[in-house]
């Protein structure tokens, strides 16, 4: 009993002490944080500051911003990690079949629940309350009356200030009439379209994807590429191989599992790692609120009990 009273006066359990720093541990976490360089991380001194937090690897995402930009920031990131004397592995995440509303005013739009507003392929048409244009001219035969489409995606980037619900009422040629779910106001140069269990008809690896990989990622010998929205093994197996075409064979690829299809087809065995986005707004793809949480988990048990050899 003395003992008992002895241990709780030593190290009493107080609400304040999970944020005191873990005690040393024999064997380090293997647990990685990738870290996402966007316009708030872009000096050396905020680099510096995410490498001494605990930042693992360094992503570049490529869905927005030209390699000139991210050359700069990998250049920072360089320059960071010597100051710091922290190695920082590189990641190239891809854009992939990604629909973008092109914001070409770059000024804010503000879109009022209760209306409606037309997406159209027409990208000559300025963005408005009323209009919003996609870089993709199939839209319009692929959805549905009642079909979801959410845009909106790079808040973690500073890209975006918001995001934005439709419900599909018509389809008018390659246009798509939606009613406005809530209000919002639409901020940055590129906001991202998704639709709700529906199968874009756009390859993985885009054109746009092999002419970073080939130039900027060849340049820099990255050491990872993120392949955004990965439908199958096929798509794995395309782009390893497009990477030993360009002498990048020691790239590993992770395979971003992003939405339902990709759930379905998750056994993947050519792939190194698989990567759940559970932070953005495709998990309301998967199939349910309810399976939100315990998706991830469920392949994150997958990929540790049977692990991809590549």
């Amino acid at each position: 009993m003395q003992g008992g009273n002895h241990m709780l006066l030593e190290e009493p359990v107080r609400l304040a002490s999970v944020l005191a720093p873990a005690k040393p541990k024999v064997f380090p976490s293997l647990t990685k944080i990738v870290g996402t360089l966007g316009p708030n991380s872009h000096s050396v001194e905020v680099i510096e500051e995410c490498l001494t937090a605990g930042m693992s690897v360094a992503r570049f995402d490529f869905s927005w911003k030209d390699a000139t930009y991210h050359q700069e920031t990998l250049d920072n990131l360089r320059k960071a990690a010597q100051n710091v004397k922290k190695l920082c592995p590189i990641m190239l995440d891809t854009v992939g079949p990604e629909i973008q509303v092109h914001n070409s005013t770059g000024g804010a739009i503000e879109l009022i629940g209760g209306n409606h507003v037309t997406i159209t392929p027409d990208l000559s048409k300025a963005p408005s309350a009323d209009i919003l244009p996609i870089k993709f001219g199939d839209l319009a035969k692929v959805v549905k009356k009642g079909d979801t489409l959410f845009i909106g995606q790079y808040l973690f980037t500073g890209s975006e200030t918001t995001s934005l619900w439709l419900e599909v009422t018509e389809t008018s040629g390659a246009e798509v009439i939606c009613y406005v779910k809530n209000t919002a106001t639409l901020s940055g140069p590129i906001f991202t379209l998704h639709v709700s269990q529906v199968h874009i008809s756009m390859p993985t690896l885009s054109e746009y994807d092999k002419q970073v990989i080939s130039t900027w990622g060849l340049q820099n010998s990255v050491d990872i590429i993120s392949l955004s929205h990965t439908r199958s093994s096929e798509d794995v197996r395309e782009l390893r191989a497009f990477l030993k075409s360009h002498d990048l064979q020691d790239t590993q690829i992770y395979a971003k599992v992003e939405n339902a299809e990709r759930v379905w087809n998750i056994l993947m065995k050519f792939s190194k790692r698989r990567m759940v986005s559970s932070y953005r707004e495709e998990t309301w793809e998967l199939t349910s609120h309810q399976r939100e949480c315990s998706c991830p988990k469920r392949l994150v048990f997958i990929n540790a009990t049977w692990p991809a050899n590549l």
